[in-house]
């Protein structure tokens, strides 16, 4: 994963070292290692915008650096770049989501989880992955079928469904769907359980109507937590997409799937820095357990392994 940013990372590095051992960073010298790693960043899927503002941050960040004379060149021209990369992304929160959603179970009890997105992001089978991990932890849930809108919607839910032995509340295709989340989280009060897990429609953000439909679905579940599927192979698309959303519903994070398909690893860097959200999970895979954790430090560190 990541390997054409981790390149890019890697040849700015060693473009960094190589001119050290020998002659100093240059004003010239630094603004012609900055434009390459401008276009690194460009070509690793980084929007314009963010590609920009991090080769600015890190050429920033190294004028002047004074760096060992035998030493180890690199690993203290990586340390500035790590340092420079979590500052630049300070305010964006670190968020770990087995934590916070048992902190939020002991103020209330269903948590109710809200998930966005267009059609084709994996919003159905991040639903069933999370819903496995929260099981494991000795937790129980019930799901919202409330895409009423796209045929075939309710079954691939309850495909999951069924094997993961989880209650689908359902009503009929075109029904309104708030109402289905409403019922959900009913019946999570009455059965005393942990988690009500709403599905939504994958609206496209270019239709008014069914954004304003997905308002009405946010207003009357109340979510404790909404979180928007990130397509990783989507790059920008995605991230516009996102920021459309978010004039109509509250994001709280993300979760960006395919990323086991997606060598560049760019998008992940532009959806932190445009949307200023944290991330939650990166989908890997198929599987249920395909789900990986995310920590913005520990992508930086990947970022810049040697």
């Amino acid at each position: 994963m990541f390997d054409r940013l981790r390149k890019a990372f890697k040849s700015f590095t060693d473009s960094i070292v190589n001119t050290i051992s020998t002659t100093t960073l240059s004003e010239e010298r630094l603004s012609e290692l900055r434009d390459e790693l401008f276009m690194q960043l460009v070509d690793s899927d980084v929007a314009v915008d963010v590609a920009d503002a991090v080769s600015n941050a890190i050429v920033e960040g190294l004028r002047g650096v004074k760096v060992p004379r035998f030493g180890d060149k690199e690993s203290a021209i990586r340390e500035v770049i790590m340092n420079t990369l979590s500052k630049l992304f300070s305010d964006v929160p670190n968020v770990d989501f087995a934590s916070t959603v048992t902190e939020l179970l002991r103020g209330k009890r269903p948590v109710v989880l809200l998930f966005l997105g267009p059609n084709g992001y994996g919003k159905t089978t991040t639903i069933a992955k999370i819903t496995h991990m929260l099981m494991k932890m000795g937790y129980t849930a019930v799901w919202a079928a409330a895409d009423t809108f796209r045929a075939g919607a309710i079954e691939q839910l309850e495909g999951h469904a069924g094997r993961l032995g989880v209650k689908v509340i359902k009503h009929s295709y075109g029904a309104d769907p708030a109402a289905v989340a409403y019922d959900a989280i009913n019946y999570a009060v009455n059965k005393g359980l942990h988690f009500v897990m709403i599905d939504t429609a994958g609206r496209m953000h270019t239709d008014v109507n069914l954004m304003n439909e997905l308002n009405k679905v946010q207003r009357v579940s109340k979510p404790d937590l909404s979180i928007f599927i990130a397509d990783a192979l989507l790059g920008n698309e995605a991230l516009e997409i996102a920021r459309h959303y978010s004039k109509y519903v509250r994001i709280d994070g993300l979760v960006v799937t395919k990323v086991d398909a997606y060598p560049k690893g760019g998008a992940i860097l532009t959806f932190l820095y445009m949307l200023r959200k944290p991330i939650y999970f990166l989908g890997v895979g198929q599987g249920y357990d395909d789900l990986r954790p995310f920590n913005k430090e520990e992508f930086f560190r990947e970022l810049l392994a040697s």
